[in-house]
């Protein structure tokens, strides 16, 4: 499956997912095939930054 490629879709897709279905971001990580570094590089060009503790893009 693909994910979207706009980052504002992005981020609300890759929060949804975390909150529905994974316990981690490597878990989704490595579920999508997503390279994680990538994935927050491209979020954080738009100030989003991972936060473990709530396990979402905030």
């Amino acid at each position: 499956m693909d994910i979207p490629h706009d980052p504002i879709i992005l981020v609300s897709y890759v929060n949804t997912k975390l909150r529905d279905q994974f316990a981690t971001l490597d878990e989704f990580c490595r579920t999508y095939d997503v390279d994680e570094t990538k994935l927050r590089e491209i979020l954080g060009d738009i100030d989003y930054q991972y936060d473990e503790t709530t396990n979402q893009f905030v």
